[in-house]
């Protein structure tokens, strides 16, 4: 019995964005993005419960809109882009939860701490392009802790409360190209 192909996929960075979200004041979002990343993806054939990933986005590259705010990013207090200029995922298959629906498994390191993590993912489907390129798209999704990775810095705030929450929420759509 001859075992099916390995198929590869890499990350459309046109068509892909990596952002996350923080409650800021305790009363609204700040929204950001990495314009920096790169991941490849190998399936068996197009079953995606078989995923191997592998992916990384340059630290340096987080872009909130507001320059002062990044340059803090980017300094020891939170990513340390000096020291840990990259921040990676590896994930082995997804969990077909149906309804197209996955659930995503694998570690996540960030300041050279892994921690395993579980994302709900949505698979949009799988479609050609108008250049012939086999194109799949999914929307990702969670929340982590940023202490659990050494993001503590903060501020108690006069009110009560503090300044940023302990919860970052990852919002991501991703479109993968199929290796011809």
């Amino acid at each position: 019995m001859k075992a099916q192909e390995k198929t590869k996929w890499t990350i459309d960075p046109s068509h892909s964005k990596i952002g996350f979200k923080v409650k800021h004041l305790m009363i609204s979002n700040v929204m950001g993005n990495f314009r920096e990343f790169e991941g490849q993806v190998t399936t068996i054939g197009n079953d995606l419960s078989t995923a191997n990933i592998s992916f990384s986005l340059n630290s340096a590259s987080v872009d909130t809109e507001m320059a002062d705010r990044d340059t803090h990013l980017k300094s020891a207090d939170f990513f340390d882009v000096g020291n840990y200029p990259k921040i990676t995922f590896s994930g082995s298959g997804l969990k077909d939860l149906g309804d197209d629906m996955y659930e995503l498994t694998g570690d996540l390191v960030i300041k050279g701490v892994t921690k395993k993590v579980v994302l709900p993912v949505e698979f949009g489907g799988l479609m050609t392009d108008p250049s012939g390129n086999v194109k799949a798209g999914f929307s990702i999704g969670g929340k982590i802790n940023r202490k659990e990775w050494g993001l503590n810095w903060n501020a108690a705030l006069e009110a009560g409360g503090v300044l940023l929450s302990d919860e970052v929420k990852i919002i991501c759509d991703v479109q993968l190209v199929k290796a011809a």
